[in-house]
């Protein structure tokens, strides 16, 4: 495994840790690795059940990989609205959304050739 692999499997994993921390719902990460013209290597989708909450993982996220791998979102979006919040590590993208307009967009299927694992939740 080459550095850059290991960094984006921290990375995912202080994401999800981070979106657990304050029961976040539906995790799916999304591998675009293998389909052409990505412009990311991971999508992350979450839904939290309104604005406050949405916020409250985002900030989750955000303190946790500061924290654990001293990095921080390259760009983020979303926040004022609460509604969908797109958080841009270059490798990884994470979406949160509230569950409506997570069902509308509806990614998963947007981007049903990627692989799909989706992290059940432990509460």
């Amino acid at each position: 495994m080459t550095k850059q692999e290991v960094s984006t499997d921290a990375l995912i994993a202080q994401i999800v840790a981070g979106i657990e921390d304050v029961k976040g719902n539906n995790i799916t990460i999304l591998d675009l690795r293998e389909l052409e013209n990505t412009v990311t290597s991971y999508f992350i989708i979450c839904n939290g059940n309104s604005n406050t909450q949405v916020n409250a993982i985002v900030n989750s996220v955000q303190r946790r990989v500061r924290k654990e791998l001293h990095e921080n979102a390259w760009h983020v979006e979303g926040t004022d609205q609460g509604e969908w919040v797109l958080m841009d590590y270059v490798n990884v993208v994470v979406h949160v959304f509230q569950k409506q307009i997570r069902e509308y967009y509806d990614l998963e299927e947007l981007w049903g050739d990627a692989k799909s694992t989706v992290i059940e939740s432990t509460y």
